[in-house]
């Protein structure tokens, strides 16, 4: 739009005096686009000023005019069903060529635009009535989105594309990996069988949609049990229903090892319903899988990851096991002695003990009471040290921007501007840090829109939105972070800086619409700055004293974390290697319970309990089906990207140039190998992936001296 255009092109001036005033020590010059600094922004006292006033006019959520009230859903996805006919009557006239693609993703981006908004709206948004139409607008899109992916027609423009030699070495990467990936979604839905084969995909995907709800659900639901079973002594710690107690999830952290162990039992005692589904679930991927020209689930799940194919996860997983045993039975033996001291009757470790009992470890190992680090994490000064970290390291900063009225869903959301010192406006990131009835608990970062290349030459911002559940500030004191969530900010921030440098031409591959194992990488590598003296020692002041964070704290703090992560890192290969099993040949050899039993023995090494079946509360074999290995890939490539260009200067420009460069901004449209390489100078094996993730778990040799 106009409108944008002149915005940006007016920033640059706008901007300069902001940085100058800044540099004055003026504090922030009322400049004429209204940003004031993001710390302040964060702080109760400046909350009143920043809220859209009536002055500033009125829009819908996210500034989408028609999103002013629940209805204007409707309106948003009639327009965009409109546009998407038409665009579809284009690709398929227009002549096979870069065109073609251009088409395709313009049609992405406009059902996107609403299904990405309306996919955030429908879980966070406190009114009924838009989560409602929200709702039923992400149901609508997804129909469509179906019946495009088996729309012979439309498929055969972009197959005339991509079979056409000469038009398709004329593409440059980025595009020809797009028309790949487009095809890519056209081949899951069977387009290339014959109709009957073809129905039995749509159907089977039909099914796996329900299946996926009905066993996302299943994984959550609390197990009853009459009281009388459990000693009296015990049942206060479970909600009562008449005669019986429900259980509702695992109490991990329950110093009684009794209510552990009872929670355990029922809450993993199986359903058969679950299983069932659970079955079919698997089966049913499998069997469209095979329909559709792959050997197996995980062969289909795998196309263009980082890791290409099961095989290479299966090494990697084994490789990773074998390196962690020695490390994890000593974890496991530190918790039995400890387990011995705490409970001399009953000192076999189980696995409800894990969680506990290397929790009691770190505490007793590193006094690191959270309390003690919350006063120097205030939200202003977290926010503050993230802004100087991004300006040091890739020369943008963070804004706060005044909202228009009925632009955000709840009054405390701020809107952050991502400027570039010579780009200029980058994007926006709407910030849902604070705690509210009915708000979900996961962190998460949502696309809202991509950004892209318009037609008309200008650059589409992106739009992103970082949930928390942060706790809002009080009378006497701003909002503290404790030092889980101050990392965890950071990992938001680094998916949301990946959306905001991920500048591709193409909406389809965006940011951080990029293969799975590769997505986590910006935002773990965060981690690692957020747990850096160096990096924390900008910003942790005390926010009564100003009193900067003493060093021993924050190593104390990162060698705390390294209590048990041996044990910790091996459930997670646990948890991956079950994922690839299920996902692998099928017909399962045994039953999905007797496989947990099977992997748990193998890749653990604590005893499966009988009558247990944890797999039915395994809810990320629904998002992350064959994927859950994604997670420790990221992680392990962070950890290089850390060591080899960081670690020596974490405020090293030209590193944070290359990074964005190499890494960050081709988004999704590059082969993320082809990135890594590009970062690291030379191509990583599955052995550099298991030592980087391993060498992680050594003590650092000078705090233990400092400490000792």
């Amino acid at each position: 739009s106009a409108m944008l255009a002149g915005c940006r092109r007016a920033l640059p001036a706008a901007l300069c005096r902001a940085l100058r005033a800044r540099a004055a020590g003026q504090g922030c010059r009322a400049v004429s686009t209204s940003w004031c600094p993001v710390g302040a922004a964060f702080d109760a006292k400046q909350q009143q000023q920043l809220r859209g006033s009536a002055a500033s006019g009125e829009t819908g959520l996210f500034g989408v005019r028609e999103l002013s009230c629940p209805e204007g859903f409707q309106e948003a996805q009639d327009k965009a069903l409109q546009e998407s006919e038409q665009l579809v009557q284009e690709a398929c006239s227009t002549p096979p060529g870069p065109e073609t693609v251009m088409i395709f993703d313009q049609l992405s981006d406009g059902l996107c635009r609403v299904a990405d908004l309306a996919d955030f709206v429908k879980i966070a948004h406190p009114d009924f009535a838009f989560r409602e139409a929200a709702e039923e607008a992400c149901r609508n899109i997804g129909t469509v989105v179906e019946k495009l992916n088996t729309d012979v027609e439309l498929c055969q423009s972009l197959r005339r594309l991509l079979a056409d030699e000469i038009v398709t070495s004329s593409l440059d990467p980025e595009t020809r990996r797009v028309a790949e990936l487009f095809m890519f979604d056209f081949e899951i839905s069977g387009i290339h069988l014959d109709e009957e084969k073809r129905k039995k995909a749509v159907n089977l995907n039909v099914r796996i949609l329900d299946l996926c709800n009905e066993f996302l659900t299943g994984t959550h639901l609390p197990n009853k049990i009459d009281k009388h079973v459990l000693p009296e002594h015990i049942r206060y710690n479970f909600t009562a229903e008449g005669n019986y107690l429900q259980v509702a999830g695992l109490h991990a952290d329950c110093p009684d090892d009794l209510v552990r162990e009872a929670a355990y039992k029922i809450f993993l005692y199986p359903n058969a319903e679950q299983l069932s589904r659970l079955e079919e679930l698997l089966a049913s991927r499998n069997s469209l899988a095979q329909l559709v020209g792959y050997d197996t689930f995980a062969h289909r799940a795998l196309q263009g990851t980082m890791a290409k194919n099961p095989e290479t996860v299966r090494q990697f997983l084994e490789k990773l096991s074998d390196q962690l045993s020695k490390r994890t039975q000593k974890d496991f033996e530190m918790m039995t002695k400890m387990k011995m001291k705490l409970n001399p009757q009953n000192s076999k470790l189980m696995p409800w003990d894990h969680p506990y009992y290397s929790g009691v470890l770190r505490a007793e190992r590193y006094n690191i009471d959270p309390g003690l680090y919350c006063p120097f994490f205030s939200l202003g000064a977290c926010m503050e040290g993230l802004n100087s970290l991004f300006s040091q390291l890739l020369g943008i900063s963070l804004y706060a921007e005044q909202t228009q009225r009925g632009e955000v869903w709840s009054e405390d959301v701020r809107k952050l501007a991502v400027v570039h010192e010579t780009e200029g406006l980058l994007g926006y990131i709407y910030c849902d840090f604070f705690q509210r009835p009915d708000k979900p608990h996961q962190d998460c970062h949502f696309t809202v829109r991509g950004g892209r290349l318009r037609e008309n030459g200008e650059y589409q911002l992106p739009v992103v939105v970082l949930m928390l559940s942060l706790p809002h500030s009080t009378r006497g004191a701003p909002t503290l972070l404790s030092p889980g969530m101050m990392e965890n900010l950071f990992h938001e921030m680094g998916h949301a800086m990946h959306s905001m440098l991920g500048r591709t031409r193409y909406q389809h591959v965006t940011g951080t619409r990029c293969p799975t194992d590769f997505a986590e990488v910006p935002s773990i590598l965060m981690e690692y700055f957020a747990n850096d003296y160096r990096v924390v020692n900008q910003f942790a002041r005390h926010y009564k004293t100003g009193q900067p964070l003493p060093k021993n704290m924050v190593s104390r703090l990162c060698e705390s974390k390294k209590v048990c992560a041996a044990a910790d890192m091996q459930l997670q290969v646990f948890y991956a290697a079950l994922d690839q099993i299920y996902h692998g040949k099928h017909p399962l050899k045994k039953s999905t319970t007797e496989i947990l039993k099977e992997t748990q023995e193998k890749f653990y090494g604590l005893p499966y309990v009988p009558n247990t079946a944890w797999q039915l509360r395994f809810s990320h074999l629904v998002g992350y089906g064959a994927k859950y290995y994604s997670y420790l890939m990221s992680r392990a490539v962070a950890s290089m990207v850390w060591k080899q260009c960081f670690a020596q200067d974490p405020f090293d420009r030209a590193m944070g140039e290359r990074y964005r460069r190499e890494m960050l901004a081709h988004g999704g449209g590059k082969e993320p190998i082809l990135m890594v390489q590009g970062m690291l100078q030379k191509s990583p094996s599955v052995e550099d992936f298991v030592d980087a993730l391993v060498s992680d778990l050594d003590h650092d040799f000078e705090t233990f001296i400092m400490d000792s």
